[in-house]
């Protein structure tokens, strides 16, 4: 019995401790952000200071700030959107249809997601620019859509698996067309899949930063670049 509490106790002390290692860097960055310019880069670091607003009142006082705010939204959603309708369809293709080499491409796919965004600037920035999608919003939900189409295919494709062909097999008895079986029987069997997948879609094309930097101007920016213009 003691030898359990012991275990136990020991469990959940390595746990809190992973949590505070979490937690930690963000809590400094907090402190960090109520700090003024001078405190910041003070040698040595006093852990005693008087809080200031003056670094969010910087940035909400950015003439810009609504535009970058859209940026952001816009790509975000857009592409997220898309991505979800392409990935869907195609995870349900290679996971419905029998031919060969399906589970090749399938796990081809998220290979595809392991290049570093950053090997990809100069290629994409070419390419763009010769169809004049650079400095342009449709070019970054276009560049995003490529870059998380990947490993959302993946993803769903784990979850159309795991749905019983069966339950399409009888509604499709019942008198609903594929479109019908598609939407109204399939889709929410998956809800859970299409939720992680857009989560992940949604935080990769707001919080880029290397590419957006690279096919945007002041008139484009999302919230990542602009905020990197704060640094002083």
């Amino acid at each position: 019995m003691k030898r359990s509490i012991a275990a136990a106790s020991l469990h959940y002390a390595v746990l809190i401790f992973l949590a505070l290692l979490c937690v930690m860097p963000i809590v400094v960055i907090f402190a960090t952000s109520l700090r003024q310019q001078v405190q910041i880069f003070a040698e040595p670091l006093n852990f005693l200071f008087m809080p200031t607003l003056e670094n969010y009142r910087a940035v909400l006082q950015e003439d810009k700030l609504d535009r970058y705010l859209f940026n952001s939204l816009f790509v975000g959603v857009v592409s997220t959107v898309i991505t979800l309708v392409l990935g869907c369809m195609a995870a349900y293709g290679l996971a419905r249809f029998r031919f060969k080499g399906r589970t090749t491409i399938a796990y081809t796919t998220l290979l595809l997601r392991t290049v570093p965004l950053a090997v990809l600037a100069i290629p994409v920035f070419v390419i763009w620019n010769n169809w004049n999608l650079v400095n342009s919003l449709w070019g970054l939900v276009l560049l995003y859509v490529a870059v998380n189409l990947p490993f959302t295919i993946w993803l769903l494709y784990g979850f159309v698996l795991q749905v019983p062909i069966e339950l399409e097999e009888a509604a499709a008895i019942d008198g609903c067309g594929p479109f019908r079986v598609f939407t109204l029987v399939f889709l929410p069997l998956i809800a859970p899949g299409l939720a992680a997948a857009s989560i992940f879609t949604f935080r990769i094309a707001w919080n880029e930063f290397i590419l957006a930097l690279v096919l945007t101007d002041r008139h484009t920016r999302t919230l990542p670049v602009a905020a990197s213009l704060f640094i002083t």
